[in-house]
C-alpha cells in the first residue's frame, strides 16, 4: 500500500493553532540546550498566515509540518522549518525546504537563505549535506544564529 502523499498549501488564519502547536513540539527539544525558547517558538501564525507568510505540510488531512518564508532585502528567507517530532524521517521537512526552493525559483531568485540557532548542531550538519553552503554567524533578536545559502 502506498503511503499517503505529503501536501504543502498556505497556511490559513484558521490554522495558527496548528501551526504553533507543531513548531512548539518541534522546538521544545532545544528550549534546554538554548536557554530560552527558540524564536519560532514566538511568533505570530494568525499574523503570519494573514500576511501569506506560512504554508503548512499535511499528511493525512492532519498538519505535520510549518514553513514561514518570504522576501527580504537579502533575497528569498526561509524563517522557520518545523516538523512534528514523531514525522522525520518521513520526508515532511524535506518537501517544504523543496517547497520554498521551489517558491523562490518562480519569484525570480537564484538563491535562498536561512539561519540556524548555533546550539542547534544537528542543522549545522544537515543544511551542508543539502547544498547550503554557511557565510555568516552573528547575534540576532538574542540568538547566536548561523547563516545558510543555497544557489538554486
Amino acid at each position: 500500500m502506498t503511503p499517503p502523499a505529503i501536501t504543502v498549501r498556505a497556511a490559513y488564519e484558521g490554522d495558527a493553532l496548528a501551526a504553533a502547536a507543531c513548531v512548539n513540539a518541534a522546538f521544545e527539544p532545544y528550549v534546554e540546550r538554548i536557554g530560552k525558547p527558540p524564536a519560532p517558538m514566538l511568533s505570530d501564525y494568525a499574523a503570519l498566515a494573514a500576511e501569506g507568510k506560512v504554508w503548512v505540510a499535511e499528511l493525512g488531512g492532519q498538519v505535520v509540518g510549518v514553513l514561514v518564508q518570504y522576501e527580504t532585502a537579502d533575497g528569498f528567507y526561509i524563517d522557520t522549518v518545523a516538523a512534528y517530532p514523531q514525522t522525520h524521517g518521513t520526508g515532511v521537512g524535506r518537501a517544504l525546504l523543496e517547497f520554498a526552493e521551489g517558491e523562490a525559483c518562480g519569484r525570480g531568485f537564484e538563491s535562498i537563505y536561512l539561519c540556524t540557532n548555533s546550539k542547534m548542531t544537528e542543522n549545522q550538519v544537515l543544511y551542508p549535506k543539502i547544498g547550503y553552503v554557511e557565510y555568516d554567524r552573528r547575534a540576532q533578536s538574542g540568538y547566536e544564529r548561523v547563516f545558510y545559502r543555497k544557489r538554486l
